[in-house]
Parts: structure tokens; sequence; C-alpha cells
């Protein structure tokens, strides 16, 4: 006979069960009942947050690194509010995450109640599935279809509110064993027909990156490439799709690509688009390639068959777990692409991705770039949220195989600093750097306290030019000269990184950063170099004068 366990212990129990080991939160009175049970499991890591929108961020990195579920607690009403946008980055990103919400008790329901939510229906445009555990001894049930659900297909999000009586009730009910992950085999015809397609093209090309995508993926699909002479290039912050060193790589599409990769990908006449969602980012607003294409052939590889046809029209679509697909594609009679593209374009990257000197900048990140990759070890995990300081690192960072790139896809700000929190902690033998701008910074720079608290090693690299910089470039590129609502006036971040126990320095030259960064690379702990830029010189290829005209 089972004995009887309280809901909270049933739902912890169930978490180990499916093979989590860490859970990000901030505590609510909603779900002590779960905190108690966690008390006794030693099993899983309670990472104690200060912010939910901190707790959504830091599953969703761990998702990704891991490639299963992030998981994620938080308590109803602001705290559910405050940790949408994990969920909403989780989503667009296609990385797999649970987020759990402790929720008024059933007898409350409907009367709006202390902070109470329809959580189901406001979370429901918003993630792969959400739902409400009504029945405790259903829990095992719930979570294990959460967890299937999360991570087949197209990965994302699954959000489970948790009513707070429901908890505390207690059942007899069996734990369930994980379920083994739902992945398709490739097509074999399809397949035949992706390579027949492949040797009549003169100028392939392939986007890869993305949905599903795993390290054992990136290295079966670039011996593919690399034997057949295709060049590849990356979606929209998936530069770390291919392992270090792979001769076909032709660089990344999204904001501010090489201009020689943009006019080879619009004269390919076939795309084999494997992962990616070919989103706006990837594509300039669906102009790099129009959903109908007219004179390319497309290809397109996903796991979700509600992806394949949605927006773009596939002359073949394959619908198919990454792996597998990249697996059979190596075994497909291809022969190689013709003209030596791939060679060109992997010496274009090569080319485009050494930063030069830059004339007038007092603190020349690109520099700063170039001084890192010469003492940073090669598997360094690179995390940042959203502006235009990324795109020094984007263009100039040889990223190292996955998971070493952690940046949002939907492009929300004040994801670096947690995601770096949760890579320190989910790989402390490595290097792990928090990029983030200074408006960047402030909304969720409060994690430093988590990763102080937890032990976490990682460098902050704060790009401070006094603006909301990537907004200030589009007001002035639309508004020129018309300055509005885009300054900052801020604090002394150096400061404050030592306020919260760590080491810090300010940098404002060139010639100080290589020092620095070797003082902070000793230290351990949090350590915040506080890079003060100038915000003309607003991108690698832009500054604020040239914009406006000038």
């Amino acid at each position: 006979m089972i004995a009887k366990r309280t809901g909270g212990r049933v739902l912890v129990d169930t978490l180990v069960a499916q093979g989590c080991d860490r859970i990000f939160h901030v505590p609510g009175e909603s779900f002590l009942a779960v905190l108690d049970a966690l008390h006794d499991t030693p099993a899983i890591d309670v990472v104690t947050c200060r912010q939910e929108g901190g707790v959504g961020f830091m599953a969703c990195a761990d998702g990704a690194m891991t490639g299963r579920p992030g998981i994620a607690f938080v308590t109803r009403g602001p705290g559910a509010t405050n940790a949408s946008i994990g969920v909403h980055v989780a989503m667009q990103d296609s990385q797999p995450m649970i987020l759990f919400i402790g929720d008024v008790d059933r007898g409350m329901r409907d009367r709006e109640g202390f902070q109470e939510i329809d959580l189901p229906a406001m979370f429901a445009p918003l993630a792969k599935w959400a739902t409400r555990i009504e029945d405790a001894a259903r829990i095992p049930e719930y979570v294990a279809r959460a967890w299937n659900v999360a991570t087949s297909g197209r990965p994302g999000p699954v959000v489970i509110a948790l009513p707070e009586d429901m908890l505390r009730d207690e059942v007899s009910t069996p734990d369930r064993p994980p379920l083994p992950r739902i992945a398709q085999v490739p097509d074999r015809h399809a397949m035949h027909a992706m390579a027949a397609l492949i040797k009549q093209a003169e100028r392939p090309v392939a986007i890869v990156g993305g949905a599903g995508w795993t390290p054992a993926t990136g290295a079966a699909f670039a011996a593919f490439a690399e034997r057949i002479a295709l060049p590849v290039a990356t979606a929209f912050r998936r530069q770390d799709a291919l392992p270090p060193g792979c001769t076909v790589y032709a660089g990344n599409l999204g904001y501010g690509p090489n201009p020689k990769l943009v006019s080879r990908i619009k004269g390919a006449d076939l795309i084999l688009a494997v992962g990616a969602r070919l989103g706006e980012a990837t594509t300039d607003g669906y102009t790099l390639i129009t959903p109908d294409h007219p004179g390319q052939t497309l290809i397109h590889v996903h796991p979700d068959p509600a992806e394949l046809g949605r927006v773009y029209r596939a002359d073949v679509a394959i619908c198919a777990d990454m792996a597998s697909f990249a697996a059979a594609a190596t075994l497909e009679d291809v022969s190689p692409v013709r003209g030596g593209a791939a060679a060109a374009a992997h010496s274009e990257w090569l080319e485009w991705s050494t930063p030069q000197p830059r004339e007038g900048a007092a603190l020349d990140l690109g520099q700063c770039v170039a001084a890192m990759r010469a003492v940073m070890p090669g598997d360094t995990v690179i995390c940042n949220g959203a502006g235009n300081f990324s795109g020094w690192w984007h263009r100039y960072w040889r990223y190292g195989a996955q998971p070493s790139q952690l940046a949002p896809t939907a492009g929300a700000m004040g994801y670096g600093v947690p995601a770096a929190v949760a890579a320190a902690l989910r790989f402390p033998d490595r290097q792990v750097v928090a990029l983030a701008g200074d408006g960047d910074f402030l909304m969720n720079g409060q994690e430093l306290a988590t990763a102080i608290q937890h032990g976490a090693n990682l460098i902050v690299l704060l790009v401070d030019n006094g603006a909301y910089g990537t907004i200030r470039m589009h007001q002035e590129r639309e508004y020129p000269a018309r300055l509005s609502g885009t300054t900052l006036r801020n604090p002394d971040f150096a400061a404050l990184a030592r306020a919260y126990g760590g080491w810090a320095e300010t940098v404002e030259t060139t010639a100080d950063f290589a020092p620095a960064l070797d003082r902070a690379l000793a230290e351990r702990g949090v350590r915040l170099l506080h890079l003060k830029t100038d915000v003309e010189i607003i991108s690698p290829a832009t500054t604020i004068s040239r914009l406006r005209g000038g």
C-alpha cells in the first residue's frame, strides 16, 4: 500500500523522478507545502532568487543548457506576472521550461480573491500548455505530461497552477517514471528529395540552429556540410550551433550581419533551413528570404509539424527530431557543392569577425573582445540580454560548442545576469561572462545577490553609455536630433557590485581593459568591469552622427 503524502511532497518526489536536480524560485505563501518538502530533498538544489523575472530567465537558461525543462516556482498574481517574461522568452527561443505557480485555494476561486488571476487563461497564449492541477492524486500524471510537452517537438514552456489547499491534501498515489521523449525520424523519401535538390543546386546555403538543437546535432551537421562543401550560416543568436573550427561556417544572421553573407543568402538558389523558424530577426523582417522566396528552393527541417508551412512555403518540408535528421543527412549521397563557395564564405566570416581598431573610441569594444579571445577559454559561456552592446560579441567573439551562447532571440532586456547565474551554477568549472548594457543591467542586476548567496563564479561586463542605446539609435534614425526619453543617469556600477559583495573595477580606455580583465580572472566569485563608453559609437558599424546624416 502506498503511504499518504501531501500534494507538496508528491510534487517534489515527482520532480525527482523526472530528473529535476535544480529549481529557481522566489518563495510565496501559496506553495509553502512545496518548500517544506524541498527541505528534506537533497537531490534538488534550491536557488533562491530576488525577483521573479530573474527566476524565469534562470529557468529558461537552464533548460537551454541541459535540454531538460528548467524548473521555476513563483507565487500567484505579482509573482506570476513578473515571471511571465521568462515564459515568453522560452517560447520564442524554443527552450524547455516548466513554471509552477502557487494559486488561490480552490474554494476561493472566481471571487477575485487576494492576488487571484485566471492563470491558465493568462498563460495560454504564451506557453505550449497552461493548466491547473485540481487533484493532488493526479500530480504525477500532470508533471510527467508537462515534462514531455516541454521537451518534445518544438521545445517550450509549460505553466502549471497549484491551488494552495491542493498542495496540503494528503493522498496515496504512485510516482510516475519519465516518459520517453517523442522524437520523429525524418521521412526517407523526403531525405532523398533533399539530396537530389542539393545536387542540382549551384549556390546552396544552409541556415541552422534552433528548436531541439544539441551539441551532437551540431557535430553531425558540420560533418555533413564539410563533406559536401556547403556554406552554413547560423540563425539569430544561435552561433554555438556548430562546433568550433567548422570549416564551412559562414557567419551569423540577425542584426548587423556581414553584408557579404547577406548577399550570399539573397543570391542562393537553394536554402536548407534546419531547426530555425526563419523568424523576423534571422530574415531581417522576412525580406532576406521572403515567405514565397521566388527563384529559391526552400528545404525546411523542423521538429514541429505546425511550424512547417506556417509562414514559409517549403518546397520540401521535413518534420524530424534535429539529432535524427543530422544523423540521417550524413548517410545521404550528395555530391560536393561546386565552385568553392564554402571556403570563400568561411574566409569572409574570418575577416568580418576580426576586429580592427576603431578610430575615435577611447574604449574600443572590438579590441576588448580581441583581448578576451586571447586569454579566455574557448568554452566560455557568453550570456547577454538585449541592446547594441551585444553586437560587438555577436560579431567578434568565437563561440564554442553548444551551450556557449545564452542570448534571447526574443530580444528581452535583463536576461544576461540571471542567465549567467544559471550557467555558473550548471557549469562551475567553466568561465561564464554576463554582458549587460546600463539599461539592461538594472532590469535584473539584483540577481548578483543570488550569485553571491549561492557561490557562483562569473564575470559581468557592464557597458555603460548613459542611454537606452538601441532605442536611441532608432530614435536618431527616425527623428534626428530630437532626443526624448532615452537618456539615463546611472549609479557607480563598480561601487554597486562591491556593495553586493563582489569585486569590481571601472575601465574607461582600451589600454586599461586587458590588465583589468587579467585582474578579474585572478579573482573568484562575482567580478564586474564597469566599461564606460561613448554613446556616439553605438554599434560596431554605426555612429549616432551617421544616423543623423552627419
